[in-house]
C-alpha cells in the first residue's frame, strides 16, 4: 500500500500522465513525454593484502542516463532554439563552404525542473536536473500519409545530475462535495 502522510486516506500512487517542464523559468509548451531519471553507481572491489578469501565492495564513481523529451510539433522554438545553441552554423550570411560550427559556451546548459502534479493538479513532487544541454534533436518523427498520429520533435539531454526538490511537500487533499449536500 502507497504510503501518504498528509492525505493517510489516499491508496492509490500518482499517476503518470500530470507533469510540466521548466527551463529558463518557463514551463515549455506540450512536453507529452520524458524518460526516466536513472542514475547508476559503479561498484568498485577490493581486497585486503593480508585477506585473499573475501573482498570489500564500495561505492564508485556515479553516471547519470540521458532524458529524452517529446513533444507535438507546434509553432514555440523552444526545443530547436535549445539544440542550436549546442550546434549551430556560425555567419548565416557567408558561402556554405565558409560557415563553421559554433557552440553558444555562454549558454547552452541549463538546469531544468520537472513538475509533477496529482488529479487535482496541485504539485506533489519536483525534480531539478543540473547542467543540462542538448545532445540530439529530432525536428520531427518520420511522416507517414497512412498514419493518424500527431507529429512529434524530441530532444536528448545530457546532464550532470539530478535531485529531487523537498521543498515540495505533499499537499493536503481536499474532498469534492457533493451536489445538495
Amino acid at each position: 500500500m502507497a504510503k501518504f502522510t498528509v492525505n493517510p486516506s489516499r491508496f492509490d500512487p500518482y499517476k503518470n500522465f500530470k507533469f510540466r517542464v521548466k527551463w529558463n523559468g518557463a514551463y515549455v509548451a506540450g512536453v507529452s513525454k520524458v524518460t526516466a531519471l536513472k542514475r547508476t553507481t559503479e561498484m568498485v572491489e577490493h581486497r585486503e593484502g593480508g585477506d585473499p578469501s573475501s573482498s570489500h565492495k564500495s561505492p564508485g564513481r556515479t553516471k547519470y542516463e540521458a532524458i529524452t523529451m517529446e513533444r507535438g510539433v507546434t509553432h514555440d522554438p523552444e526545443f530547436e532554439a535549445w539544440a542550436n545553441k549546442v550546434w549551430n552554423f556560425g555567419n548565416a550570411q557567408a558561402a556554405p563552404d565558409q560557415r563553421t560550427l559554433e557552440v553558444s559556451l555562454k549558454d547552452f546548459r541549463r538546469d531544468l525542473i520537472i513538475d509533477i502534479f496529482n488529479e487535482a493538479g496541485q504539485k506533489v513532487i519536483s525534480y531539478k536536473v543540473f547542467r543540462a544541454w542538448v545532445s540530439e534533436f529530432t525536428a520531427q518523427a518520420d511522416l507517414d500519409a497512412n498514419a493518424n498520429a500527431v507529429l512529434i520533435q524530441s530532444i536528448k539531454i545530457e546532464h550532470e545530475g539530478w535531485i529531487r526538490d523537498v521543498e515540495v511537500k505533499e499537499p493536503t487533499e481536499s474532498q469534492f462535495e457533493t451536489l445538495g449536500t
